[in-house]
C-alpha cells in the first residue's frame, strides 16, 4: 500500500544497532528518511507521539510453522521464515514457489526448504531447484536426520547454494517416544522422558558435520545449558554456528510454578 502523506514518530525509544536512541523517525514515499535526536517533524507530516514508548524494525521470526497475519501483526511481526512441516511438506519447488508469492506487501513469507523428501530423513531433496524458486533457506522441520552421511551431503550441498541449514537438534534414536525431560518432574508425572544429553549429542554432531562441510547452521531450539554451551563453544572457534533460545528455556525450568 502507497504512503498518502509523509509522518513523524516522534518522543521514542528507538532501538538501532548502537542502542537505544530518543527521538523521532521520519517516514517519506514508503522509506525511513531520519533517524535521530535532532530529527523534527515538517510542516506538512503527520505526528505520531510514542509518548516514550519503544520503536522497533519489524521482527522476524525464523521458524514458523502457520502464518496467521494478524497475530504476526500484533506482535511486530513483518518477516516469518515458514518452516516445511506443511501438508503436504515444502520438498518440491512449486510448493516452495507459492509460499514465496503469499503474505505481500504487509507480511513477507520466506519459505525454508524441506532438507529431504517427505522430511524423512533419507533422500535428499531438490534444494537447488527450491532455491530457484524462492526458498531461503533448508530445514529439518520437526524432526533429526539420524544418517550422518546424509546431514554430511546436506550441509555440504548448502555450503555449495550458500543456504542456512536449520535443523532441530535431539537425538531421536534417545528422544523416542518422549513427552518431556528426564528429571523430577517427569518422574513425578510418570511422563515418558529423555535425558539431556540427547540434545548435546546432536547438536556436538551437526556443529561438527557443519564444520567439515564449512556451511552455516542454525539450531532452530535449544532447550539446555550443555547444548547452549556447545554452540558458545562453536562461535568461539569461529564457526558459522546460531541458535534460537525461547525465554522459557534460559529463565525456566521443570521445577517452576
Amino acid at each position: 500500500m502507497k504512503q498518502t502523506r509523509p509522518f513523524t514518530i516522534t518522543n521514542a525509544q528507538i532501538v538501532t544497532p548502537d542502542g537505544l536512541v530518543y527521538g523521532a523517525i521520519r517516514c517519506a514515499d514508503g522509506v525511513i528518511v531520519a533517524v535521530g535526536a535532532d530529527v523534527a517533524a515538517q510542516q506538512s507530516d503527520e505526528v505520531i507521539d510514542a509518548r516514550g514508548r519503544l520503536v522497533t524494525p519489524g521482527l522476524v521470526d525464523l521458524g514458523v510453522f502457520a502464518v496467521d497475519k494478524p497475530a504476526f501483526h500484533f506482535g511486530g511481526i513483518t518477516r516469518a521464515a515458514l518452516m516445511p512441516d506443511q501438508s503436504p511438506p515444502l520438498d518440491l519447488p512449486s510448493r516452495v514457489n507459492f509460499i514465496a508469492k503469499s503474505g505481500k506487501p504487509d507480511l513477507w513469507v520466506h519459505p525454508l526448504a524441506a532438507a529431504t523428501r517427505g522430511l524423512e530423513g533419507r533422500e535428499l531433496a531438490e534444494i537447488a531447484l527450491m532455491q530457484d524458486a524462492g526458498a531461503r533457506g533448508i530445514a529439518t522441520g520437526r524432526g533429526w536426520i539420524a544418517d550422518s552421511g546424509v546431514m554430511l551431503r546436506l550441509l555440504q550441498y548448502a555450503a555449495m547454494l550458500d543456504l542456512v541449514v536449520v535443523t532441530h537438534a535431539e537425538d531421536g534414536g534417545i528422544t523416542g517416544a518422549a513427552a518431556a525431560t528426564a528429571g523430577e518432574i517427569a518422574t513425578r508425572l510418570g511422563l515418558p522422558a529423555a535425558p539431556a544429553e540427547a540434545e548435546a549429542l546432536a547438536i556436538a554432531r551437526d556443529i561438527a558435520l557443519a564444520e567439515l562441510a564449512g556451511a552455516r547452521l542454525h539450531i532452530r531450539q535449544v532447550t539446555t545449558a550443555r547444548g547452549f554451551a556447545l554452540v558458545r563453544a562453536a562461535k568461539a572457534q569461529g564457526l558459522a554456528v546460531t541458535c534460537g533460545i525461547t525465554p522459557a528455556h534460559f529463565m525456566l525450568s521443570d521445577l517452576a510454578t
